[in-house]
């Protein structure tokens, strides 16, 4: 009912191993080499990251379980949630950037 399973469970699969991991280094302490500069917002983009993760769990997992149209619809909603979360995020960990000075 929701398109071939195989892309969503590709993107299931690229998701845990690429978001997953780099949220979980980035909330255990490490940085990445290019914002080294910038670390006041580190945990903020870690836990956006999780949100962004969220949301391709929460949109992914009823397509390749093929539930009904209406769980799917309350996902995709929640979706959204997780977006906006996530977008907060994104934009409180650029202001926390721009207030701290420079290193």
């Amino acid at each position: 009912m929701y398109g071939n399973p195989l892309y969503h469970w590709a993107v299931l699969a690229v998701s845990t191993a690429l978001v997953l991991p780099l949220s979980a280094a980035i909330l255990a302490g490490w940085t990445p080499p290019r914002p080294r500069n910038r670390r006041a917002g580190m945990r903020l983009r870690a836990h956006g990251l999780l949100c962004v993760y969220a949301l391709i769990l929460v949109n992914g997992v009823p397509r390749v379980a093929d539930a009904s149209a209406e769980t799917v619809m309350v996902c995709t909603g929640t979706g959204f949630v997780f977006l906006a979360a996530a977008a907060v995020l994104f934009l409180l960990a650029g202001r926390r950037d721009a207030a701290e000075p420079t290193r």
